[in-house]
């Protein structure tokens, strides 16, 4: 398979490494210095840019029939006009906050406790992220994912930065949000944390990354699994999670 790397910093360095250990060919290695020059060429495109970069990377591709995997983030107030595009050129697409496999079946586990405590008014939810310092969007685009699979299993209406007034249920607007605490330490590659806390107890799950490589090699198995297809798919296809 030959790809295409639309970003060639310390993500793209680890996701060619990793798709030539897995056989596959790079024809393009596309930073701020470079063309698209090689782009029709490519089986599929891997896009680990930055948020500036991420709609011209991604559009792009689908003017080039090129199935696109992103994982950047900070875009996706352009998300509707890209899906669109991709229609538009019957071009292949998936777009994800986090291509881990681990992470995935975090967000799976994430829904589903959030539909069990849904049930139970007594509990408040909230989440916590860590990340490098040289991460520039807050919250994470994986934090957001993990929101928004609570807010679709709950009463909860949107996510915050905002800190709680009050530990515990309120009839205040800020009540109905999820409060995400944002991090930037040293290297951390990522930890996310969703806590459900009461009075007489909390419960707690947690996706700590040891390294990239989780992040990297999703990326390589969504380019190998959307290869030949078109539409616009999610991580939940890839995985068979649906």
């Amino acid at each position: 398979m030959k790809i295409a790397l639309l970003g060639y910093g310390k993500m793209g360095q680890v996701i060619e490494r990793i798709a030539l250990e897995r056989g596959h060919e790079i024809v393009l290695k596309k930073d701020e210095n470079n063309t698209f020059d090689g782009l029709s060429n490519a089986d599929v495109a891997i896009d680990f840019s930055v948020p500036t970069a991420a709609v011209s990377n991604i559009s792009s591709c689908f003017h080039a029939n090129v199935p696109v995997i992103s994982g950047t983030t900070g875009w996706l107030e352009h998300y509707d006009e890209m899906a669109a595009l991709c229609a538009a050129k019957n071009g292949g697409f998936i777009s994800s906050s986090n291509f881990s496999l681990g992470v995935n079946i975090f967000f799976e586990l994430n829904e589903y406790l959030a539909k069990i405590m849904s049930k139970f008014d007594n509990y408040t939810v909230a989440m916590e992220e860590i990340h490098h310092t040289q991460k520039l969007d807050a919250p994470s685009g994986t934090a957001i994912s993990l929101a928004k699979g609570v807010i679709e299993n709950s009463l909860y209406t949107n996510w915050t930065l905002e800190k709680p007034e009050a530990n515990h249920p309120s009839d205040s607007e800020l009540a109905k949000q999820i409060h995400i605490e944002a991090k930037r330490i040293g290297t951390v590659p990522g930890t996310h944390t969703v806590t459900y806390n009461s009075v007489v107890d909390a419960i707690e799950i947690k996706h700590t990354a040891h390294n990239r490589e989780g992040f990297a090699l999703g990326a390589v198995i969504a380019a190998e699994w959307i290869v030949g297809k078109q539409g616009i798919f999610t991580m939940k296809d890839v995985l068979n999670l649906k």
